[in-house]
């Protein structure tokens, strides 16, 4: 029988309360999902810029309408928990994340993201109160929910030019004490920086990949102390960049070299079946 959403949930929040590090990549469509799944992946999160590329916008372009129906047609198709980068919470105001927390939960994940950031590149991201306001509403609505949310706190200096690590650590601070189950700085650029800011929290950190200006193993980054590795836009890109290659080879030089590294379909259509019921 597939897993309700309540024991995705507890299978999620179990993966963050185990030794060690998992890895939880970023599928942008059902099929990449199933396809993670089928290799054996424990949690999936979705990627917005992945998801709007696919659909043929930058990200942050998407809209939460798209993103929800993004959400319902993935979470059904995979029996591993499904967790979701929210972006800014589709809207400024605290209310406009703790609603976009219910929908998300109500298309079926079992956790998401909320970034401080505002939208504005002129003026990129909230003041700490106002940040913390934005996670504790998030908070308060995942609390609510019938099974446990695991929301995750996004501190996004790094990505919009303020490398200020204790700016960075003292918000991170304020969304723990806001109500967030799991922290995310993206953009650190060192291990000098993941060990500081893991000192500083009590909760699991998230990292993409790991430190941005280190080529780390996942057992190198989880000797950091972090709990959980995603992918971001990575594997999405990765595939875009394969098919671009293969494209341009066909328009210029008119050859299907590229086909040699191609897995077969009788590799592919296996795991798309396997990942409808992965730990099952």
């Amino acid at each position: 029988m597939p897993k309700t959403q309540t024991e995705k949930a507890a299978a999620f929040e179990a993966l963050h309360a185990a030794p060690g590090v998992f890895v939880i990549p970023n599928p942008w469509d059902p099929g990449s999902a199933r396809i993670l799944a089928g290799l054996g992946y424990k949690a999936l999160t979705t990627t917005s810029a992945g998801y709007a590329r696919s659909i043929g916008f930058p990200d942050y372009n998407a809209g939460r309408e798209h993103v929800m129906a993004h959400i319902r047609a993935m979470a059904p198709m995979i029996d591993i928990p499904l967790a979701a980068d929210l972006e800014d919470g589709f809207g400024p105001r605290p209310e406009d994340c703790a609603e976009t927390i219910r929908q998300g939960a109500e298309a079926g994940l079992v956790g998401g993201s909320i970034e401080d950031f505002t939208g504005d590149r002129h003026n990129p991201i909230h003041s700490i109160e106002a940040a913390a306001d934005r996670i504790r509403a998030a908070a308060e609505a995942a609390r609510k929910l019938p099974f446990k949310f695991m929301l995750c706190a996004r501190a996004e200096n790094y990505l919009h030019g303020r490398a200020d690590l204790a700016d960075t650590i003292q918000r991170l601070q304020a969304y723990q004490e806001a109500g967030a189950d799991v922290l995310f700085a993206p953009g650190l650029n060192t291990s000098e920086e993941v060990r500081a800011v893991i000192a500083a929290i009590d909760l699991p950190f998230n990292i993409v990949r790991g430190p941005r200006k280190e080529q780390l193993t996942v057992a190198e980054v989880g000797a950091l102390g972090v709990k959980r590795i995603s992918t971001g836009g990575m594997l999405h890109a990765a595939a875009t960049s394969a098919m671009i290659t293969a494209a341009k080879e066909m328009l210029e030089q008119g050859t299907f070299d590229f086909a040699k590294a191609m897995p077969h379909a009788g590799e592919i259509d296996p795991l798309l079946l396997k990942g409808a019921g992965a730990e099952s």
